[in-house]
């Protein structure tokens, strides 16, 4: 029962988030939603908050459990790249207040307590590695965005990963980081 309060809790809040990036000076704004979602956060919040609304109506099934466990990897990939990354780069109070303060922080909590307390069943290394997914398809999406894309659909790089050329080394960083996370999950389903 405390992973359907949690679940619940993970969907009330992305759909409250949602909400306001739709209201700009109290009037519908949809193409401000378009914006949001060039952000790998609210990806992966939206992607964990449809895995934990599927989980509590399908609890038994282990396509909604494994569709959780990759939206749990990636929140965690968020908030663990604000913590380590773009805090020190932005500034915390930037990246921690506001809607973002769930969304970078709140969110991935409630996930991770929820997949690693009240969720465990058990994983092999193939399902682990399907949490990399999330991270290398928004990966090859940000980079058709600033590398390929023709200028009227390009991204700037607003993560700054490309700042001084060096962006293969981020690509290796998040990566690298992102199977830690997944070898970590991993490991306390196992325990």
């Amino acid at each position: 029962m405390p992973d359907r309060i949690l679940n619940a809790l993970i969907v009330l809040i992305t759909l409250t988030v949602l909400l306001r990036f739709l209201r700009v000076e109290g009037k519908w704004n949809w193409p401000q939603l378009k914006l949001a979602f060039r952000f790998f956060t609210v990806q992966s919040n939206c992607l964990c908050a449809l895995a934990a609304a599927l989980l509590c109506l399908f609890p038994g099934a282990g396509w909604a459990w494994l569709l959780k466990y990759v939206g749990t990897a990636a929140v965690t990939v968020t908030m663990l790249t604000v913590l380590l990354f773009l805090g020190p780069h932005y500034g915390y109070r930037e990246l921690l207040r506001g809607g973002d303060l769930f969304m970078h922080l709140i969110t991935p909590l409630l996930a991770l307590v929820s997949f690693c307390g009240f969720e465990r069943r058990g994983m092999g290394l193939l399902p682990a590695l399907a949490g990399l997914l999330p991270v290398i398809l928004y990966g090859a999406l940000y980079s058709y965005k600033l590398f390929l894309a023709p200028p009227e659909k390009a991204w700037e790089d607003f993560y700054t990963f490309n700042r001084d050329g060096k962006w293969l080394i981020s690509l290796l960083a998040m990566l690298t980081g992102t199977l830690l996370i997944c070898l970590c999950l991993m490991g306390i389903q196992n325990l």
